[in-house]
């Protein structure tokens, strides 16, 4: 097996990448990569530099690691921002670190892309050992693999990779053929709840969820404009830009899915954009030109759970955090990652920390379930 190293996935092309693409993940399909990268979302002076590795056998591209060279935590959604501050601390550099992740997207999925046919275990001990070069090379401080899927933890454990916690929020289809099912699900303080707050939305309002065909260059626009004014409120900073969101609306039609609310004279006033594949469900990027009662529930949970049961989707994944999603169904879950830190001293401090971290979330949920939103 031979490694390269590419910038873009534009380097392998369309037809090399498919086949390593996995299941109920879009966020390593080679549309949602060539966004990012032709959109100048990643890449120079955005902080994710791409390192991706790929894996080659007799002339045929059978597996992939994709990689950033990171020089700040931005846009990671599993926070270090303190480890950071002890090396500053001590005199030592944090940055550049080498992650495996899908940038501004906390979404669990495989970190080591494999084809069909091709040795798994194999293919991920050498990407993994390239990965390890690549690290060294650039002097990063640590390799950090984020929302790494629970039954791929034991290769990083393997290396020496402290395992992190942190918990997140997921709604899951427990056979719905239809909201009214959802919400027969739920107790009857949460259902009165839901009820209420879809009853007190503004008469004025207009929803669509629109999808493939459906979706047209303006709607492209439409959710920049809305991603905008929930950036301008909450970070300043956006990171992703217009080309981006043009990119994906018109390369993933067929993934994507947008819910858009209308005022009375038609004019857009919310939207939320979402990415499905297979049996997953993932809600992205929210925002709103105008402050309407409950719209925010409506357009990101209630339309989506709706689009979910329609399609027979299992799992959907709301983003992170948000403890006011428990009432609405979603469940705490642990989501994983794995952080190999260089320095034996940070690496054993890392290494309790987390373990501190664990027992800490794991009080946290056995709390949540004391208030299940479902009927017993």
């Amino acid at each position: 097996m031979r490694v390269g190293l590419i910038d873009a996935v534009e380097g392998v092309g369309e037809e090399a990448w498919r086949p390593l693409e996995a299941p109920d993940f879009p966020f390593f399909d080679y549309e949602f990569l060539d966004a990012l990268e032709r959109s100048g979302s990643v890449g120079r002076g955005s902080g994710w530099s791409p390192v991706h590795l790929v894996c080659e056998q007799d002339g045929r591209l059978v597996g992939a690691m994709p990689l950033y060279l990171k020089t700040d935590s931005y846009g990671e959604y599993v926070f270090d921002w303190e480890w950071a501050h002890a090396y500053h601390q001590n005199g030592m550099a944090y940055y550049p670190k080498l992650v495996a992740a899908v940038p501004f997207t906390p979404a669990t999925g495989p970190k080591v892309l494999v084809g069909p046919g091709a040795d798994r275990e194999a293919v991920t001990r050498v990407l993994l050992d390239a990965a390890k070069e690549v690290g060294e090379e650039n002097r990063a401080s640590s390799t950090h693999a984020l929302f790494v899927p629970e039954g791929d933890l034991g290769v990083f454990e393997e290396r020496g990779f402290a395992v992190r916690h942190s918990l997140q929020f997921h709604w899951r289809n427990r056979g719905h053929d239809s909201f009214d099912d959802y919400l027969g699900a739920l107790t009857s303080k949460r259902r009165r709840q839901i009820s209420r707050e879809r009853r007190q939305l503004d008469e004025d309002l207009t929803i669509e969820r629109l999808t493939g065909d459906a979706l047209r260059p303006e709607h492209a626009d439409m959710m920049y404009r809305f991603y905008m004014s929930t950036a301008d409120r909450k970070w300043g900073s956006p990171y992703l830009n217009r080309q981006f969101f043009g990119e994906v609306f018109r390369t993933m039609k067929d993934r994507l899915l947008f819910v858009l609310a209308r005022d009375g004279r038609g004019r857009p006033v919310a939207g939320t954009i979402n990415f499905y594949k297979d049996g997953a469900l993932f809600g992205r990027h929210w925002g709103a030109v105008e402050e309407r009662r409950n719209l925010h529930f409506e357009l990101c949970y209630y339309q989506t759970i709706e689009f979910a049961i329609g399609r027979g989707i299992k799992l959907f994944e709301a983003g992170a955090q948000g403890e006011h999603k428990l009432a609405r169904g979603f469940l705490p879950t642990l989501t994983y990652s794995a952080h190999d830190l260089r320095h034996p001293a940070f690496r054993r401090a890392i290494g309790r920390f987390v373990q501190e971290e664990k027992e800490y979330l794991d009080h946290a949920v056995e709390e949540y379930s004391r208030h299940d939103p479902y009927r017993g």
